[in-house]
């Protein structure tokens, strides 16, 4: 699991600026008014060699004034709850406020690394004499960064990367499989774990978005060892303040990065929403092996069509996705729950396939023999090799001599060539596009 870095301050010291620098692409929207985050917050970066998330919580701000300290609060304890080293961003320009204190305070509590930084240092050779005022946070020495000029940010970086907890414990144990359970509010996914466990371990009630957090549980049966991750439900937009609806994104954002496979709940009694759609397509993205579980079927009348009809539904709302399995359930009757032990165990495994380069090109050939490959102005499509490159999801690499020949159409004739032959079900592919002689 990468470590996680959140960047907290009080509204308008730069996070989103910082947080872009540092992704080194521009994914938040950055204006000079306080809150006007609305874009992505989270996103990867590598620095010295390690891997890990970076989230911006400029996501969330306040609204209005009287709102700062609660939300200034809320977002730390974010930061607290998940974060392996936080970021504390301060402006010099503006100075060390009572807010800065009050945030300062809560992280101090945390016990958790803080590395504090005192952004808009922008001049270099010279340094603000203001900035000295920040040692009174008792956080050590600050780290004067410019977000808008990039200076200091890969002292910055350094001092995160000291906090990050040894690579090696990342495979403390292989065979537990992860799994995060996501969907739309009210949907029960908390009543599907809880119905797995076979205890009031979550919090389930008829409101929509009462778990707010993700929590992990451990569960071992004789199909094997999982981590169940219940994540809160994402919420419409309109629907809920801005604020809570970026957590919860994040949240589950979080929960798929670190999930092996996703269970899609979507409600039988609604269909497929738009909302179903957006969830989907997180894990979809994040290429996670995922199953779509369609829940409450102890709900819906049914007569001997109901059940292949709302298949139909399903895989043309999530026409992305047909590669993963539809199960109907009902968490609150455990009708077909044991089912599903089996299902995350075989797409957990077909996520980890790895197939020979000669078995692969044998598949290419014959592929090639019965559909040929596009031409563009006389000019013909051809395809030397393909070969693997990872697993989880199966990414392959396909060599030719002109990738702008390579149309959308032929890739995903050549990836349902794959599938048809090797299976694959449950998780996306990467087919990767290169030409002879590129570098990878």
């Amino acid at each position: 699991m990468k470590p996680l870095v959140a960047i907290v301050g009080r509204p308008n010291v730069g996070k989103s600026m910082l947080f872009n620098k540092l992704i080194g692409q521009r994914l938040a929207i950055v204006e000079d008014t306080p809150g006007v985050t609305r874009d992505r917050i989270y996103g990867e970066c590598e620095w010295a060699g390690r891997r890990f998330m970076l989230v911006d919580t400029g996501g969330i701000e306040p609204n209005t004034d009287d709102q700062i300290l609660t939300f200034m609060r809320e977002q730390a304890q974010i930061a607290i709850d998940h974060a392996d080293v936080i970021i504390f961003l301060t402006d010099v320009k503006t100075g060390l406020t009572a807010n800065d204190h009050d945030v300062a305070n809560m992280l101090l509590k945390s016990g958790k690394p803080i590395v504090l930084a005192v952004n808009k240092m922008d001049a270099t050779g010279t340094l603000n004499p203001d900035y000295y005022e920040f040692y009174n946070l008792g956080m050590g020495d600050p780290i004067a960064v410019s977000a808008v000029h990039g200076h200091g940010t890969g002292d910055l970086l350094d001092e995160c990367v000291k906090h990050f907890p040894p690579e090696t414990e990342e495979d403390e144990d292989d065979d537990t499989i992860k799994v995060a359970v996501i969907g739309k509010p009210n949907v029960g996914k908390s009543s599907l774990v809880n119905r797995i466990l076979g205890q009031e371990r979550v919090i389930v009630s008829n409101v929509a978005g009462t778990t707010r957090d993700a929590i992990d549980s451990y569960f071992e049966n004789e199909s094997g060892k999982y981590v169940f991750i219940d994540t809160a439900g994402m919420r419409k937009k309109s629907r809920v303040d801005e604020s809570i609806e970026r957590y919860s994104v994040l949240r589950a954002t979080m929960a798929i990065d670190r999930a092996d496979v996703c269970l899609i709940l979507i409600d039988a009694t609604e269909g497929v929403t738009e909302q179903d759609t957006k969830v989907a397509g997180l894990a979809h993205e994040a290429g996670k092996a995922s199953i779509i579980v369609v829940n409450k079927w102890d709900l819906v009348e049914k007569d001997g069509k109901t059940m292949d009809k709302m298949r139909e539904d399903v895989r043309r709302d999530l026409s992305y996705m047909t590669y993963a399995p539809v199960l109907f359930i009902s968490a609150a009757t455990g009708q077909r729950v044991p089912r599903l032990f089996e299902l995350i165990n075989y797409v957990n495994q077909q996520a980890c396939t790895r197939i020979t380069t000669g078995m692969l090109n044998n598949v290419l050939e014959d592929a090639q023999t019965r559909v040929q490959p596009p031409t563009d102005k006389g000019r013909r499509l051809k395809i030397y090799y393909m070969t693997q490159v990872g697993v989880k999801p199966p990414h392959f690499v396909v060599f030719c001599n002109d990738s702008r020949l390579f149309h959308f159409s032929y890739r995903r004739y050549l990836e349902n060539c794959i599938r048809n032959v090797f299976g694959l079900e449950g998780t996306p592919l990467v087919l990767t596009v290169r030409e002879r002689g590129e570098k990878g």
